[in-house]
């Protein structure tokens, strides 16, 4: 009996350490951003950030399927360079910042899509209104030591594109010489700049002696 428990515990300290390690991880909100591009006039490219994006990441490099995305953008720090424009942008016209003051993506499935790459599929609501969106991600995920605060870090981009009017977001008008003040499909970028929180195991089964 004695030999037996002590071969159940040698097999566990052995399967435990090779078990796959989901790793936890906060946006650094003071080095993320999410930007966009938008045709205007129908003449150029119109871009803009959003300042400040909070959330989680976890990723399990063994299981990409076992990880997840939970983001946040405050609204109302959208910057295009121009404060009437943006004024506007904050208005019921269109984001409606006093109504709707956060984006959100929260993701759903996460597929490996090569080297480096996944394809995140999530739900993304903006001005109200949720739609599923998939998110192309290029993430390294190799760590790095922040020098100052000795924090492991790492990061990730993101893109992809989404019809504004698919979120309600319908205001436009129309250009004597033809066409519209604005696009409707919207270039979307997020860089992330992540800080390691702690390291989650998979979940394993116990083994129990049997007498």
């Amino acid at each position: 009996m004695k030999n037996l428990i002590q071969s159940v515990v040698a097999a566990a300290a052995f399967v435990v350490p090779s078990l796959a390690l989901a790793a936890n991880w906060e946006i650094d909100p003071g080095h993320s951003s999410a930007n966009f591009t938008v045709k205007h006039m129908m003449v150029t490219n119109v871009k803009g950030e959003f300042s400040k994006v909070t959330g989680t990441v976890t990723f399990d490099e063994k299981d990409p399927s076992k990880s997840s995305v939970n983001a946040s953008i405050d609204a109302s720090t959208i910057d295009t360079r121009n404060e009437p424009r943006d004024n506007h942008l904050k208005s019921p016209d269109f984001f409606d910042v006093a109504k709707f003051p956060a984006i959100t993506f929260k993701s759903k499935k996460v597929e490996k899509a090569g080297e480096g790459k996944y394809k995140v599929t999530g739900d993304l609501t903006m001005h109200g209104i949720t739609k599923e969106t998939v998110l192309d991600v290029d993430a390294s995920f190799k760590e790095s030591k922040n020098p100052f605060s000795g924090a492991s870090i790492s990061g990730l981009t993101a893109t992809t594109k989404v019809n504004r009017k698919d979120f309600g977001l319908n205001w436009n008008k129309s250009l004597e010489t033809g066409g519209v003040l604005v696009g409707d499909d919207v270039n979307i970028g997020i860089e992330l700049e992540l800080v390691k929180k702690d390291a989650a195991p998979a979940v394993a089964p116990v083994a129990k002696p049997t007498k």
